[in-house]
């Protein structure tokens, strides 16, 4: 898929060379304005913005063109409107900083719209206190790429989103850092595209948020100290794999959740410091392999009906609950994980525990039923309902059993 992107770029960027010239913008140069050159030049130019604050409340890009940003040049909104309006196939913008969107609770006001658009790539660019950051609707083709987004919102219902798809397809996300925003990312309805190694931290709702989305890859991002990180929800065919969730605590705050997902893969994600490192509900047929789990407050919470999940090859290290039901019906399995609470022996040596290992505690169910009594986690009351619960089952799943527990993490 990114090949194929990559590939309409360089075709269109053929296409308009031989007959594409190059011109200045300036406050001195024959083309002053930014709305004076966008509207005179021809398909397929190029505009070099020099240094300078042009105000571009509104400016509607129609044709093929490629906006480049001298450092220091700089589109102002002026607080009335979106800045950039992207309406043709093939624009091309990179190197601009883009400030004073208009903000309002009836339009998505942002920095960079685009509408429509094919084969496009916004790059480099800086983007600060905005309402929405690039927003993106009915479009394909795209590269979003090594683009800051600078927020300072601190409620959900005053602010937007960092990058905003809405019914998108074939759209590579990558290495963009994203702060201060309602959600970093936030794709609904989009389909065939990926988010790499981006950075998204201190939103106040989600690092990245996935709605109605299927056939979608997320990989090598950091989400860090969001109000949540990652919540993937009523989507189909997504992989997540090599991400990092880190240091997302709240009082309803996890890693990732995953909300009526089905044929999935969770893949070497790392899960740190959160309040829940995995909260699943719904979900069913998702791969979960070769995570880590450390030092979170539930490492995986599983609610509702969730079918034929595989947990296999994780580290579960140093978490208060490594997993959490709400039900005694278990139809999901977990082998071969290692889990730093098993105290089991393996006399023959062959790396596999010979005693099978039970993850859900007595207390964990106690906890789902009245989280009062978190307060007595440490209590030597706990660990001997805890004992007993573990030699004859009674509020727990008495099938959800790690019968080849590892004895070592797994690199």
């Amino acid at each position: 898929m990114l090949r194929g992107i990559t590939i309409f770029i360089i075709l269109s960027s053929i296409v308009f060379e031989s007959n594409a010239r190059s011109h200045s913008v300036c406050h001195q140069c024959d083309l002053p304005t930014l709305s004076i050159a966008v509207n005179e030049v021809s398909h397929g130019d190029t505009l070099m913005l020099e240094k300078g604050i042009y105000s571009s409340p509104g400016i509607e890009i129609t044709k093929p063109l490629t906006l480049i940003g001298k450092p220091g040049a700089v589109l102002d909104g002026e607080s009335k409107d979106y800045v950039l309006k992207v309406l043709s196939d093939s624009v091309f913008i990179s190197g601009l900083e883009f400030i004073n969107t208009g903000k309002s609770y009836t339009k998505d006001y942002a920095a960079i719209y685009i509408h429509k658009s094919s084969i496009f790539t916004l790059s480099n660019n800086l983007i600060k206190g905005s309402f929405f950051g690039i927003l993106v609707e009915k479009s394909k083709n795209g590269q979003i790429l090594n683009n800051r987004v600078l927020g300072n919102a601190t409620r959900e219902d005053q602010s937007g989103n960092g990058i905003h798809l809405w019914d998108c397809d074939s759209i590579l996300i990558s290495e963009n850092k994203v702060s201060g925003m309602r959600d970093g990312i936030y794709l609904e309805f989009v389909d065939g595209s990926k988010i790499i190694k981006n950075y998204s931290h201190h939103n106040v709702r989600y690092g990245l948020h996935f709605m109605f989305s299927n056939h979608d890859q997320y990989a090598r991002n950091k989400f860090e100290e969001n109000g949540a990180g990652v919540a993937v929800m009523f989507s189909k065919w997504i992989r997540m794999e090599n991400n990092r969730f880190i240091n997302n605590w709240g009082t309803a705050s996890y890693g990732l959740l995953l909300k009526e997902i089905y044929d999935a893969e969770v893949l070497n994600n790392t899960f740190q410091e959160n309040t829940l490192g995995v909260y699943v509900d719904g979900s069913s047929r998702v791969n979960y392999s070769g995570n880590t789990f450390r030092q979170n407050g539930w490492a995986i919470k599983v609610s509702g009906g969730c079918y034929t999940n595989v947990f296999t090859r994780n580290n579960f290290l140093g978490n208060s609950f490594d997993v959490s039901y709400n039900s005694k019906m278990n139809d999901n399995t977990f082998n071969s994980n290692y889990w730093g609470s098993y105290a089991g022996y393996d006399l023959d040596k062959d790396g596999t525990g010979d005693v099978p290992y039970r993850p859900v505690k007595l207390f964990s169910y106690v906890v789902n039923k009245t989280p009062e009594t978190i307060v007595l986690l440490r209590s030597l009351f706990v660990d001997i309902i805890n004992f007993s619960e573990k030699v004859s089952p009674a509020f727990t799943p008495d099938d959800l059993v790690d019968l080849s527990p590892s004895m070592q993490v797994f690199k």
